[in-house]
């Protein structure tokens, strides 16, 4: 199959998270924080969509090379 959906995804959300955990590294300590009881919530939300990001890239990664082992073996 030649379109794979999950790298695309997989790079948005990566880039998004990048964005965010930076964003959310940054302002630490702002006063915007207090309405979400202190939880900085864009810290926590850009490393969710980091690592499902990552996830999506990793599962397109072994998707790929399972398909080549599956070529090989009915090639020999």
């Amino acid at each position: 199959m030649g379109l794979d959906i999950k790298i695309p995804i997989g790079l948005l959300f990566s880039i998004l998270g990048i964005m965010l955990f930076i964003f959310g590294l940054t302002t630490g300590s702002d006063p915007m924080y207090h309405k979400s009881l202190d939880i900085n919530i864009n810290l926590w939300t850009g490393a969710f969509m980091l690592v499902f990001g990552l996830f999506m890239l990793m599962l397109s990664a072994l998707g790929k090379k399972k398909e080549k082992e599956v070529k090989k073996t009915t090639e020999g």
